[in-house]
């Protein structure tokens, strides 16, 4: 008698699929990128399966009952068990899906904590983001590489550039930090290059991948590649890539993992929960967004749902490319923060809240966050630009000068730089409510008080005589008034 013998297809797919299994479990950083997304389907799989169980079962039911009956004549009551089975089984899986994600974000809020009439903790005001990454280009000289990312290292007041070298097999050039200077260009640029051996960059191909020798120490983690960023420890390099991992089976969520931190001169890496002594945000922005972000998930479902809970960062047109996680010191020194001015869901555009996330935090759990109620309420960040320029129109804005990033710096009290991207000019600070005598303060970049907006300039005679020996008040008031003849003859024509 012949032997029956296997498959072909399953002799050869057999051996393959395990093939497959054992590299990619070999292989730290594939098997890491497959089971993460892999756990992030896996709500989908469930909600799949319960599809197919209420598709399938009623009718395996019905089907069997009619079959012990010996009515097998009956395939229609099969097929209407099976269609009712199969829209029951999709309105489960949306529920199931939709009240997934609410899960998510009430998992992510359960690190807020919401107060009313506790006071926002005093920050210091900074150059604007996007000020540092425009003078970031021209610090560079004459390196001959590409720009990775710009952050702003607030313990040591700098902003640091990660430039990537040009090829396909580098990784990166040099690392440089500077001060923005508070008038003009950048200064005190500090260059520290990378050695030839380090020759990993996040995104590198093959063994030059950064995220591959991450895997190698630390197995299951992940980061994003705009959480990374670099600082020199004397004349030596050091990226900085702040970890994430996950957490939870149908709901699952993210935390952070502790951070990585790759030498630029042996090209090691080493993996650590405390980042004590590591300047800069160490907690990931990205898992900081997320958390903020959650805080629809405060309430219940139909307010979530609705978005009738929580906040949105403000968007209102003043902020554009900068309107959230504003990375700043506190002004005691205690440790950076993440600070995000927040207003309702909805139309309305006054700031009512302000959330703050540390920017470092040991361990592996999430970060708490404290959202500030403010009372009263703050004006919009666009409505302070405008009366920003209504009370200062002879130094704000004329050629490409423009209003900068609206921060926060404390309870009661913003801050915005004036000038252009490659030249600061001026700081002004207010108050949220723009009300009473200092709702809005003109001050030198570097913080000298020149005039309140709400007190008129004194009916003095211009000054007169060498700008050069004028003082920053007199030099204004010179502006100002020219400003305002020009403007007038213009009129008159």
């Amino acid at each position: 008698m012949a032997s029956r013998s296997a498959p072909p297809l399953l002799w050869l797919g057999l051996p393959s699929a395990l093939l497959v299994a054992l590299v990619c479990w070999l292989s730290t950083y594939y098997s890491t990128l497959v089971v993460w997304e892999v756990r992030k389907f896996v709500p989908f799989l469930a909600a799949a399966l319960v599809v197919a169980a209420c598709a399938g079962l009623p009718a395996w039911l019905v089907r069997s009952v009619a079959a012990r009956r010996s009515e097998a004549g009956r395939p229609g009551a099969v097929r209407t068990v099976g269609w009712l089975g199969l829209l029951v089984g999709l309105g489960v899986a949306a529920w199931w899906i939709t009240h997934t994600d609410y899960d998510q974000d009430r998992t992510y809020a359960g690190s807020a904590t919401v107060v009313t009439g506790t006071r926002l903790p005093d920050l210091e005001p900074r150059a604007p983001y996007l000020v540092g990454k425009a003078q970031a280009g021209p610090t560079l000289g004459d390196v001959s590489g590409d720009i990775s990312d710009v952050t702003y290292l607030p313990d040591v007041n700098r902003f640091a550039t990660l430039v990537e070298r040009r090829g396909w097999l580098a990784g990166y050039e040099v690392g440089v930090t500077q001060v923005i200077a508070v008038e003009g260009r950048g200064q005190d640029a500090q260059k520290c290059r990378f050695d030839p051996a380090a020759d990993a960059r996040i995104g590198g191909a093959f063994g030059h991948n950064l995220g591959r020798l991450i895997s190698e120490r630390q197995r299951w983690v992940t980061f994003e590649d705009s959480d990374a960023y670099v600082y020199c420890d004397g004349d030596v390099p050091k990226v900085v890539v702040p970890l994430k991992r996950q957490v939870g089976i149908l709901v699952v969520t993210e935390r952070p993992a502790g951070v990585a931190v790759y030498d630029g001169r042996t090209g090691t890496v080493t993996v650590t929960t405390d980042p004590k002594g590591i300047p800069g945000p160490t907690y990931p922005i990205s898992l900081a967004k997320r958390q903020r972000e959650a805080t629809h998930g405060l309430h219940g479902f139909a307010d979530w749902w609705f978005e009738r809970a929580g906040w949105d960062a403000s968007d209102d047109g003043a902020n554009d490319d900068n309107a959230s996680e504003f990375t700043l010191n506190r002004a005691d020194h205690s440790g950076p923060v993440y600070v995000t001015p927040l207003t309702p869901p909805g139309s309305a555009s006054s700031v009512v809240a302000v959330s703050s996330v540390p920017a470092q935090h040991p361990g592996r759990d999430l970060a708490p966050m404290t959202v500030y109620r403010l009372d009263p309420t703050w004006a919009s960040p666009q409505a302070i630009v405008a009366r920003i320029k209504a009370d200062y129109p002879d130094v704000c804005c004329y050629n490409q000068d423009t209003v900068f990033e609206v921060i926060p710096t404390g309870g009661d009290s913003w801050v915005a730089t004036t000038g252009s991207e490659q030249a600061l000019r001026y700081r002004v600070v207010g108050n949220g409510q723009l009300q009473g005598p200092e709702a809005t303060c003109l001050k030198t970049a570097d913080g000298r008080p020149i005039r309140c907006g709400t007190k008129p300039a004194a009916q003095t005679p211009p000054p007169v005589g060498d700008p050069r020996t004028l003082t920053n008040e007199e030099l204004a008031d010179l502006q100002r008034r020219v400003a305002e003849e020009v403007s007038r003859r213009l009129r008159e024509k």
